[in-house]
């Protein structure tokens, strides 16, 4: 089970497994996947808490969204997506960064209800609560309703390909929220690989580059950490100069990995710390990635928590 300690259980969002392929069954819904970060709103007495996956606090940082779900009728916890969406009409995680510099459009799209006036719903079925959902969200423009599709997931999943998206969300129609939990309930399906990983070392510059030449990459397997590989595409001269930056004050002597890897010779240590997200080919017979492209880093979750994550087939 995954869990997200630093929120109280009943605030701590419910996890999707990651599975194989597409399919069809009228006792599922399919939505968008988004490509941003989950995060949960707390709206109590006309005021709005915003929680990241792993519990921080981050109302400060998004005044305008927090502001905007204050309009909700009544008092509500809702669990939703924030995105950035770019210039072609599509959310892009790379985005978020610029949009905190008011680079890109901000929106959150609600997709569950857990509590409503006090009333825990979490028991109910998944419709009842979207449609509950559906009926306190305020009409503004950095508030969006995640829709669902019933029963056609092949179809939906072929349409978000064709438009750029990350992949699928499967929900089966009468299951509950299990906080906290991840849970066969929910399904992701996504149209390219996806990892995070921890950030625990970057190489010398190479040619005209400045700052790094790539960063090695690790996930957490039992006590220790497994290298996977090392990414150096992905990056602009602002995001080289400011991962550098953060990078420097964080070096270490010694390596994490028990055995020697790639570039050794040439690698600064840092403490593992930095969360990223990459997105790549496939995972080689070495359990290393294949042609991996850096996305950004993310701010919602612990370096201890970052494994390697495995499909699942659907019983």
């Amino acid at each position: 089970m995954g869990r997200t300690s630093s929120l109280p259980k009943r605030l701590q969002p419910m996890l999707a497994t990651l599975t194989d392929d597409p399919f069809d069954d009228p006792a599922w819904v399919f939505e968008d996947k988004y490509d941003g970060f989950r995060m949960i709103a707390e709206i109590r007495d006309g005021r709005a808490a915003l929680y990241s996956r792993n519990g921080k606090l981050i109302s400060r940082s998004y005044t305008e969204v927090a502001a905007a779900l204050e309009m909700v009728k009544g008092d509500a916890v809702i669990d939703g997506e924030l995105v950035a969406i770019g210039k072609d009409g599509v959310s892009h995680f790379q985005l978020l960064q610029n949009a905190l510099r008011h680079e890109a459009k901000l929106l959150y799209f609600a997709f569950d209800l857990m509590f409503a006036n006090g009333e825990d719903l979490r028991k109910r079925p998944l419709l009842e609560r979207k449609e509950r959902l559906k009926t306190i969200l305020p009409r503004h423009g950095l508030i969006g309703f995640s829709r669902h599709r019933k029963g056609k997931g092949r179809k939906f999943f072929a349409e978000a390909e064709r438009d750029g998206l990350e992949g699928i969300m499967a929900k089966r129609i009468d299951g509950a929220y299990a906080s906290g939990s991840r849970t066969p309930d929910w399904l992701k399906i996504k149209t390219a690989k996806r990892q995070e990983v921890v950030i625990v070392g970057f190489t010398a510059p190479r040619r005209t580059r400045p700052f790094f030449g790539a960063l090695v990459l690790a996930v957490r397997e039992k006590e220790s950490w497994r290298y996977i590989g090392h990414v150096g595409t992905g990056f602009s001269h602002q995001t080289l100069a400011e991962l550098h930056s953060r990078l420097t004050r964080l070096q270490v002597a010694k390596s994490p990995f028990p055995a020697k890897v790639k570039d050794e010779t040439v690698t600064t240590w840092v403490r593992p710390f930095l969360v990223a997200e990459v997105k790549f080919a496939e995972w080689t017979t070495k359990g290393e990635l294949r042609q991996p492209v850096y996305l950004g880093l993310r701010s919602d979750k612990q370096a201890k928590d970052v494994v390697r994550e495995q499909e699942r087939l659907r019983s």
